[in-house]
This record gives structure tokens, C-alpha cells and sequence, in this order.
């Protein structure tokens, strides 16, 4: 997993996005100003950085235009501040996301994980294999030692969305807007059949439910 630097001088919203992003197996380093946060950059193998715009000491501007005269580490820029020109700002300067406050723990993951594939440090397998049952995501295909398993598209990309995911809750209407769009006319329900569904076809252990919540794919050590 990744090692991600937090920028963000709000001690309660930094611990929050931390307990959030550990599960996942990330390290999480945080850091509460812009000195701290050069310092922490430059001391540590960074491989993501999700930076507040105002922060004491050094903006979070001048923080990602000194990142960027060394570095192409990801740069997701997070703030209350919403004006057109503060985010045309950011992405002169390079940064790589923007998210404003108050913002949805599940789309932060979701942009961290895609940032982190997208620059190579999470790639998403090819197949995985759960026991004697292996999984082909570009095939779309399980099998077992009995042959091929029935499996539906939806239940593959389902099951895609979890592990890109690892250790982080999606919940029912996440997984719904990802797979069936937020238009579509279907019910949280079928959410819970076709995690059934995949538990029972590939016989998993590994998907959790989070009660009231949704799921998440976790893998014992």
C-alpha cells in the first residue's frame, strides 16, 4: 500500500480523513502547516499528498508549487474554498484533484485510490484467487477446480469495486451510483443480492458487512 501525506491544519477533519484511510493499509502521515508539511515531504517516500489551500505558515498553493519544481508525486488539493479562480489556481500549479469541504469520505478514498493507479502504486490485478477459485477481471470469468463458474458482469464488476477498495466501507448508494448509475431505478436491496450472490458462487469470506452501512473487502493477514 501507499504512504500518504495529510495537509490539513483542521485537527479533527486530519484525524478523521487518517482512521478513515488506514483500514486500506495505507500509512498515514499527518501534518497541521505548510512548514511541517515541506518538511514531512522531503524527509519521507510520499507516494500521494491530499493538501489543504489554507494552511498557517505556507499556503497550500505555494506548498504544491514547490512539490511540483521536484517532484510529480499526486497532489489531490482539498478546501472550503470554492471559486473558479482558486481552482484554476491549483491545476496551473499542477495538482493532480480537487475536492471541496464539506466533502464525502467514500469519494476522498475512491480519488486517492484512482490517483494512486493512475501513477502505478495501485494497480488493480489482472485475476484474483480466493482458495481454489480464481477470478479474471479482464475476462470476465471465475472458475473453480470444477470448471467455470456462472457468473453475471455485474457481479464481476461488483466484486472489482470491493477489492479496488480493500479495507474501505462502500456504502449501498456509492455502490449503486458506481454500477448502475445515479438515475437508475433500483432499490439498496439489490445491493445485499448480489453480494449474496457472490459470496455463495465464490464461496468468499472476505466480504464484510458493515451494519446500517454497506460492505467492504477485507483480507485477514
Amino acid at each position: 500500500m501507499a504512504t500518504l501525506l495529510i495537509v490539513e491544519d483542521d485537527r479533527k477533519t486530519n484525524d478523521a480523513i487518517c482512521e478513515y484511510l488506514k483500514p486500506a493499509g495505507h500509512t498515514v502521515i499527518p501534518a497541521y502547516d505548510g512548514v511541517e508539511a515541506l518538511q514531512l515531504f522531503r524527509e519521507n517516500g510520499i507516494d500521494l499528498v491530499v493538501l489543504d489551500i489554507m494552511l498557517p505558515h505556507i499556503s497550500g498553493l505555494s506548498i504544491l508549487h514547490e512539490i511540483r519544481r521536484t517532484n510529480t508525486t499526486p497532489v489531490l488539493m482539498l478546501t472550503a474554498i470554492e471559486d473558479e479562480y482558486t481552482q484554476v489556481r491549483s491545476f496551473d500549479e499542477q495538482a493532480d484533484d480537487y475536492m471541496t469541504k464539506p466533502f464525502s469520505m467514500v469519494l476522498l478514498g475512491r480519488r486517492i485510490t484512482a490517483l494512486l493507479r493512475r501513477s502505478g502504486q495501485t494497480p488493480l490485478p489482472k485475476t484474483v484467487t480466493f482458495g481454489d477459485v480464481t477470478v479474471d477481471f479482464s475476462g470476465y470469468t471465475a472458475s473453480d477446480n470444477a470448471g467455470k463458474i456462472d457468473m453475471s458482469p455485474k457481479e464481476i464488476d461488483l466484486l472489482r469495486l470491493l477489492v479496488e477498495h480493500k479495507g474501505l466501507v462502500l456504502t449501498r448508494s456509492q455502490i449503486l451510483d458506481e454500477l448502475w448509475g445515479a438515475d437508475y431505478p433500483i432499490i439498496d436491496r439489490t445491493v445485499d443480492t448480489y453480494i449474496k450472490n457472490l459470496r455463495k458462487k465464490l464461496r468468499l469470506d472476505c466480504i464484510v458487512t458493515v451494519k446500517g452501512i454497506g460492505y467492504k473487502y477485507e483480507v485477514q493477514p
